[in-house]
């Protein structure tokens, strides 16, 4: 290949890097397999540095593995108990699901049903919001818009108290309805279909159904939901964890019901605190999601791939 050519693709570095192999008798065939940037393997600096961040990452979840393994007299006389979690960690999950103070397997239940309708109805109307901001002209839309991204610079905590006297008011108090019905959808999520569709949905396809005679509704749900599809999925995963890991608003508003969050406080007892139950708690309410995770991830990046290589 001429070092014209590598000039004009690559720069003039890349020109100088080109004229140097030639002189040393190894011109550059950017056709052949060893000079493909996809193929090349990284340097082991790459590999060290990504290890590094792999065991940062896992660590909090293996300590907690390791204390959950272990007894409170265990955890008493050393910080570190054992270097491998052992078969204690059954034990103390059997204890959580026994326990007679909590009902786990309603928490969980509860913890389940919550998750899954807000997952479903924040990619539902968020995507439906979307929808409209990204290619419906209407008046008001840039300030509505404006509008719904600053909310979310506020934070949740100040609207702890005025919520909490509507849903008293409407007797949702201790009702897992109370923490559904404000979650249905959230700014960040039409913030985020929005910026997805406004590149990923082309006004043609939407101009085509509107001549075939669809309807507005029809038009979104056959052309705007599939073509949204990578960005509700990673949209509905990471509600998803998130309403499953959320403790603030439920223990606001629930009283004789529980979430899995809820429960871990119960775990520490009257007086004394048996941190391996505890962590144990802590391990049995991370485990759905890491399943999640490991079911779902590799689906949900190819779909992200997709939905960027189309877009």
């Amino acid at each position: 290949m001429s070092t014209a050519l590598i000039e004009n693709i690559s720069g003039k570095g890349a020109k100088k890097y080109a004229q140097k192999r030639a002189a040393q008798g190894r011109p550059i065939k950017l056709g052949t397999q060893s000079h493909n940037p996809a193929n090349r393997r990284p340097a082991w600096p790459t590999y060290v540095f990504l290890s590094i961040v792999v065991m940062v990452s896992v660590f909090p979840l293996y300590y907690t593995a390791l204390l959950g393994s272990s007894t409170r007299l265990e955890i008493a006389q050393s910080p570190i108990p054992r270097l491998v979690p052992g078969v204690q960690l059954l034990h103390n999950l059997g204890d959580i699901v026994s326990h007679h103070q909590i009902e786990f397997w309603m928490s969980f239940g509860n913890s389940l049903l919550v998750a899954v309708l807000v997952s479903a109805s924040t990619v539902f109307f968020s995507t439906l919001a979307g929808f409209s901001f990204a290619k419906l002209n209407f008046r008001g839309r840039t300030a509505l818009y404006v509008f719904i991204i600053a909310t979310m610079a506020i934070p949740m905590q100040l609207g702890t108290i005025p919520m909490f006297i509507m849903m008293n008011t409407f007797g949702w108090i201790d009702s897992l309805t109370a923490l559904v019905v404000p979650n249905l959808v959230v700014a960040f999520g039409v913030f985020w279909m929005t910026q997805y569709l406004s590149e990923a949905l082309p006004y043609e396809l939407i101009e085509a159904a509107r001549v075939d005679g669809a309807s507005m509704f029809r038009t979104f749900w056959s052309i705007a939901m599939p073509a949204a599809r990578p960005a509700a999925a990673t949209l509905a995963l990471f509600t998803f964890v998130g309403s499953w890991n959320n403790f603030f608003w439920p223990s606001v508003v629930l009283r004789s019901q529980m979430t899995l969050p809820l429960v871990i406080p119960q775990l520490r007892g009257a007086f004394t605190a048996d941190h391996a139950l505890v962590m144990s708690g802590v391990l049995l309410i991370a485990l759905p999601l890491l399943v999640v995770f490991v079911v779902v991830g590799k689906q949900l990046v190819s779909g992200v791939m997709a939905g960027a290589v189309k877009g």
